[in-house]
């Protein structure tokens, strides 16, 4: 990847899993993927974790020998779907020098650990995290606080719409910002003034386009939104460039791209994420059509 910025100066987006709900395979999952929520962020050299699903094995045997002995992971929320890739974590997770924070602010200042703890424990799994080699520390916080890490790195949180709760989160280096906003539904009226204020301005929102407009009344209260929705927030907000993610288990690569050409009909800067495509926001406009690497103002 070329470009004139300096590594130090970069904001990188990852995307190692972009589907909602479930894994899927298949010929129709090609083009998109199949990988629960994943996505690596790095501010700089500081690299971030956002979510612990499927796509989370992915990018370990991605970064087998680069990644960090400190790694930072931010759960959205603790559903299946974003917590079922921990223990494949491999690289990092048999690593007994390694050290895993999560963080956790949907539990009203809970940490992760009780939670992980029952999942990952007989009947429902054969191990317990506590039994790899590598150290977990859980965090707890309340959404709305800013979290500010032990380097000084500062991440801005938001409370969302969902059930159970989730977070959405906001980076901001050297000038760009981007913010994650997902799971989270759409609320009457809409676009949502605190929602708005949180993603203003941003080079790149990540929405939760899980339905369609036509779809979601038969989902309502499921915790998810729309990409119209997605644009109307993005819109509303002043919001520059918006990836859609957590991708409906049942929508082929071939609905998708249907769906992404009416996005960008209204926004051509939008586009649906693909399983490990990468995206250095704030360098330059995005084509109509996201290729393997996007490039977001």
């Amino acid at each position: 990847m070329s470009n004139s910025l300096s590594v130090d100066d970069s904001l990188l987006l990852r995307f190692w899993g972009v589907r909602g709900s479930t894994p899927v395979s298949g010929p129709d999952y090609v083009e998109f993927g199949g990988s629960t929520p994943c996505l690596e962020v790095r501010c700089g050299q500081r690299l971030f974790l956002v979510d612990a699903g499927s796509g989370l094995y992915n990018c370990g045997q991605h970064h087998r020998a680069d990644l960090p002995k400190t790694i930072d992971l931010l759960f959205s929320h603790l559903h299946l779907d974003h917590t079922g890739g921990l223990p494949f974590f491999k690289p990092a997770v048999f690593d007994p020098e390694r050290v895993i924070n999560t963080y956790c602010g949907n539990l009203d200042g809970q940490s992760a650990e009780d939670a992980l703890g029952r999942l990952y424990a007989p009947p429902l799994f054969p191990v317990t995290l506590d039994i790899l080699p590598c150290t977990f520390k859980h965090h707890g916080f309340r959404a709305g606080e800013s979290l500010t890490l032990e380097d000084g790195t500062r991440v801005d949180t938001i409370l969302l719409n969902h059930p159970q709760g989730s977070v959405g989160y906001r980076f901001a280096h050297a000038g760009k910002r981007l913010c994650i906003v997902s799971d989270v539904e759409h609320t009457d009226p809409w676009p949502d003034p605190a929602l708005m204020r949180f993603v203003a301005g941003a080079d790149l929102m990540v929405y939760d386009g899980m339905f369609t407009d036509g779809e979601y009344p038969t989902c309502r209260g499921w915790g998810h939104s729309t990409w119209q929705k997605g644009v109307e927030l993005a819109q509303a907000a002043g919001v520059k460039g918006l990836a859609i993610i957590h991708l409906h288990p049942c929508h082929s690569d071939a609905t998708l791209r249907a769906m992404e050409a009416d996005m960008q009909a209204i926004m051509p800067s939008a586009f649906i994420a693909r399983e490990r495509q990468s995206v250095q926001v704030g360098a330059v406009a995005a084509p109509r059509r996201a290729a393997p690497l996007v490039r977001i103002a």
